[in-house]
């Protein structure tokens, strides 16, 4: 069950095998989560963290006026709520994108790890390290990138982050988000991200066909994102 946490820990250093065995015994519990449904709600005080084992999920905030932003999408391998475990109160959602299987491990053990084993509190540290870079790399992406880099950039992101947990083929992914859902993670009007998809499909760089995303161009792409996948610190190194 932790098979895609292991591959996404070991992007970054060596996890021993008594890491590993510790892992995966304290996984208590799992669940399946549908298209639309809250894996953790606003406001919750979670004893746990949520592992995402497989699937698309997502950080979203609604505004007053029931608009929707997501600031982050996660996949297989990624805490969806690691931050939980110092925060308490959740400050946003975290909605299933696609059919999710999670499983949870407690706060109490998380604590544990961080008393008695602090390598694997390091690299859990730093999985809250990389959020925080993908988060920059967004902001960066929606104030100062074109719609076209700006989107381009994302598909770099998610293509890397899936390749690490094996989750591509070749050059394409699976990704089952409607393009309403991407214009909300772009915060762009639908009409405008579909112009701009059909720029991009016109220029031979990707195409999307039933929830595939087909890279055509990869130099080409990521010249086009300036994309420099150094924020995602996917050199393996001691930490």
């Amino acid at each position: 069950m932790i098979e895609s946490l292991l591959l996404n820990l070991e992007s970054h250093d060596v996890v021993s095998e008594q890491e590993q065995a510790l892992l995966r015994n304290m996984i208590s519990r799992e669940r399946r989560f549908k298209v639309d449904e809250d894996i953790v709600s606003e406001g919750s005080r979670p004893g746990y963290s949520t592992l995402l084992v497989d699937g698309f999920a997502a950080r979203y905030k609604f505004m007053a006026d029931g608009t929707r932003q997501i600031t982050a999408l996660h996949i297989a391998g990624d805490f969806v709520d690691l931050h939980a475990f110092l925060l308490k109160t959740m400050d946003h959602g975290i909605v299933a994108m696609s059919p999710c299987h999670v499983a949870f491990i407690e706060h109490s053990d998380l604590k544990a790890i961080s008393d008695t084993h602090p390598h694997l509190s390091r690299l859990f540290w730093l999985e809250t390290l990389v959020d925080g870079a993908i988060h920059r790399e967004w902001i960066v992406a929606m104030g100062r990138r074109s719609k076209k880099a700006h989107i381009a950039h994302l598909i770099c992101e998610l293509f890397m982050r899936l390749q690490v947990v094996r989750r591509t083929s070749g050059l394409s992914f699976h990704f089952p988000l409607t393009q309403l859902e991407l214009a909300d993670v772009l915060g762009i009007s639908i009409v405008h991200l579909n112009k701009t998809l059909q720029v991009l499909r016109k220029e031979g760089l990707l195409t999307w066909i039933n929830q595939t995303i087909t890279i055509l161009d990869w130099p080409q792409l990521q010249k086009l994102a300036q994309f420099d996948p150094t924020y995602l610190s996917l050199d393996v190194e001691p930490r």
